[in-house]
This record gives C-alpha cells, sequence and structure tokens, in this order.
C-alpha cells in the first residue's frame, strides 16, 4: 500500500487488516482506484504465493467498492472498519487492534508511519487537533449498528473467522490452510469433506479462509 500510495498520490484515511481481508478507505488521485487495487492485488499475490509456495489465484473475487458521497458516510465508514475486530469478536476495543489505522488517529504510533493520511477526517471534528482527536475518539468508540458493504454477510456469521480457521486446522492434520488450493482433486475433496461437516460453518466462510470459491465445496 505505501509503494502505491507514493506512485499514485492516492490519500489512505482508514484501513483496518483483518484474517482473511482488507478494509480500506481511500481516496483516488492519479490512478483509479480500480487500477490500484489491481495492481496491489497482483503484488500480494505473487508475495503470498512465494512465501507460501502455492499457486494459483490468492483473492476469491475482485475488491468490492463503493463511492462515498458525504462527510457523514465517510466518518461512518472509518467507524465501521475501525469497529470490525470489536464486532468480529477478536478484540474487545478498536484500539487493541495493531493492524488498523485507529491507533494513528489517537496520535500513538501505527506502521507504517507514513500511510495514514489523518488530516481529512480530523478537521471535520475541529480546526484544533488536540480536540479534534478528542471527538473522533468519541465519536469512534460508539456503539453503533453500522452497516457497510459486506456489513450485513458478517453480522450473520454463526463464527468469527478465528474461530473458524481454528476448526479447520483440526480436520487438515499436518496440511496447511494454504496448501490445501493447490492439492489434487480428490485429495482437496476428501479435505474439503471433513470441513463440510464442520457444524456452524458456512460454504462461504469456509471459501473466504482456504482461498477457493464456494462452488468448489459445494461439488466436494
Amino acid at each position: 500500500m505505501q509503494k502505491y500510495k507514493i506512485q499514485t498520490d492516492m490519500k489512505i484515511y482508514a484501513w483496518c487488516l483483518m484474517g482473511n481481508h482488507v478494509h480500506l478507505l481511500v481516496k483516488e488521485e492519479n490512478e483509479s482506484i480500480s487500477l490500484v487495487m489491481k495492481r496491489l492485488g497482483i503484488s500480494y499475490a505473487m508475495y503470498y504465493n512465494w512465501k507460501y509456495r502455492t499457486t494459483g489465484h490468492l483473492f476469491e473475487d475482485r475488491f468490492k467498492s463503493e463511492n462515498v458521497e458525504d462527510n457523514r458516510y465517510l466518518l461512518t465508514a472509518a467507524r465501521y472498519i475501525h469497529q470490525n475486530p470489536v464486532k468480529a469478536g477478536i478484540a474487545s476495543h478498536p484500539a487493541e487492534w495493531k493492524w488498523s489505522s485507529c491507533l494513528g488517529y489517537y496520535k500513538k504510533f501505527v506502521y507504517p508511519p507514513n500511510l495514514l493520511d489523518s488530516h481529512f477526517l480530523l478537521n471535520i471534528f475541529s480546526s484544533n487537533e488536540s480536540i479534534a482527536r478528542t471527538r473522533f475518539k468519541e465519536f469512534n468508540e460508539r456503539i453503533n449498528d453500522d452497516q457497510c458493504l459486506e456489513g450485513y454477510e458478517d453480522s450473520r456469521k454463526r463464527m468469527t473467522d478465528d474461530e473458524a480457521r481454528a476448526e479447520i486446522r483440526k480436520c487438515m492434520e499436518s496440511l496447511e490452510i494454504p496448501h490445501v488450493k493447490s492439492l489434487p482433486r480428490e485429495q482437496r475433496n476428501e479435505v474439503l469433506r471433513k470441513i463440510k461437516a464442520i457444524n456452524g460453518l458456512s460454504h462461504r466462510q469456509a471459501a473466504r479462509i482456504l482461498g477457493i470459491s464456494p462452488n468448489l465445496i459445494s461439488k466436494a
């Protein structure tokens, strides 16, 4: 992200890296968001496949996006992104999750240090930085029913992704999750049949975690 931000001069207002997906709140500049995400996806998939010695597609589908038309929804989207780990049950407070931009808004260290463009959102609350950060923190931690993009789907999950990933690993013995999609068909189907039997795990959730199509799970 840092690399493509420098190349395209885009603004990054919020992010949250989860176990199998990432939420980004960005403003495109010199290149369209579609082109930036395409380059980013290809670059990361090449790195991931090299690191884990696997092959094939990494992301299930094309990225999903929507336009932000006003400041009210801009702030709502930022809060939704920062509270994603809390609502997923893997953090009790937005600031506990170090893989998001939340800490940057709280004037704490966030990595990488030059990725976040916080001034625009803070200025919505006040031109005084101290006041703006206090008001942003109060807004960011407010209990809500925010729904953005996949929010409706996320709210219906019976298990968090971390819980589902742990159950999947129990079915795979010594096999690593990234290797499932590269297995020969019969061996892969045998593994997928065991995974399908996990109580409370949907085909779509399993597909996201395994990096394969839901159809492959359904047909196994």
